[in-house]
Formats: structure tokens, sequence, C-alpha cells
């Protein structure tokens, strides 16, 4: 399934900023798992966290794994606007995918989900960085969205409210605050 059918709710995946600020009107928020994907700080920003200068990281779905992260459900009615509405915000410099995927609830149901997956062919996307590499970028990184560091921080509370903990942004955070950033 490549697009959404305008004849029933959309599901739309948050995985990063979506969990924490989705920023559309929605009637059901739930965790969910979307397998084949997997968090990573994989998406140089050069727009809500970043400058073509000096681009910061946000994150992205990139191949591999499973994902826990929340779904959003959306009536029919608001579904289109719901859309526009992140093409607008997510696919800036379409740096993303938008896919569909089958997500699995946290009370067992599974539907069919919008999640923006990384475009591992796009000049914004990031390989594997390395620990001290993950620092410098988010350390430097503003954008129209704010700084890299206080993204970085929102997503990983977000995660541990959620009983989630990510090796990688925990050890990220960690240094942030030993820098004081």
């Amino acid at each position: 399934m490549t697009h959404h059918a305008a004849k029933s709710d959309l599901w739309v995946f948050g995985y990063g900023s979506l969990m924490w600020r989705p920023g559309f009107d929605f009637q059901e928020r739930i965790e969910a798992t979307l397998n084949g994907y997997h968090r990573a700080l994989c998406i140089l920003s050069v727009h809500h966290r970043g400058t073509a200068e000096r681009p910061g990281l946000v994150l992205g779905l990139d191949r591999g794994g499973s994902c826990r992260g929340i779904a959003f459900r959306v009536p029919v009615e608001k579904a289109d606007a719901t859309l526009d509405y992140l093409r607008d915000r997510e696919q800036v410099t379409s740096v993303y995918r938008e896919t569909y995927h089958r997500l699995r609830l946290a009370d067992g149901r599974v539907v069919d989900g919008v999640a923006f997956t990384a475009d591992r062919l796009h000049s914004q996307y990031a390989r594997k960085l390395s620990h001290e590499a993950l620092v410098e970028r988010v350390r430097h990184g503003v954008g129209v969205s704010g700084n890299n560091p206080d993204y970085v921080r929102a997503t990983v509370a977000e995660l541990v409210r959620m009983g989630i903990h990510d090796r990688t942004l925990a050890k990220l955070v960690a240094t942030l605050d030993e820098d004081n950033v």
C-alpha cells in the first residue's frame, strides 16, 4: 500500500518528535511497533535542527530491526489535511519516503499506518555515525524548530516515559549533559 485512501481513519506512526509534538488533531494515541525498521539519528537536518552550513541530526526510520513508537488515529475527515501538514513538516528537503506499514498496537490491534522512513539515496542520509560524530553534529545544530540537543533530550524523555532504553540516544544525552549543552 503506497497511499492513504481517504475513506477511512488515518493512522500515523511517530518515532521521534511526532511522539512528543504531533502538531495535528487525533482521536487516539497508543503505543505501537513497526517491524523492519529501527529509530536512528541518520538524517542531516539543514532546516528544523540545523542549517546547510552546519547540519544537525534528526531521527529517521532506517532499515532493519523494529521500532516502538506512537500511533495516532486521525479521523477520516481530517486525514487529507493531516497528510498535507505532515508533508510540509517532514518533507522540506524530501529526505524521507512517505511509506505505509503494518503497525501492531499495544492493545493487539494491527493497522496500516503512514510513517516517514529514511531515504538512503538522499544526500542528507548519514550512514552509521560514531558517538563522537553524533555528539559533534548534535551539539552545534540549531534550526528553525530549535536547537538539536533539546530535540534529542525531548525524544529520550518520551522514550523513558514509554519504558524504552535507547543506548545510543541515552549515551548522547549523557555526553551533552556533561558538556552542559
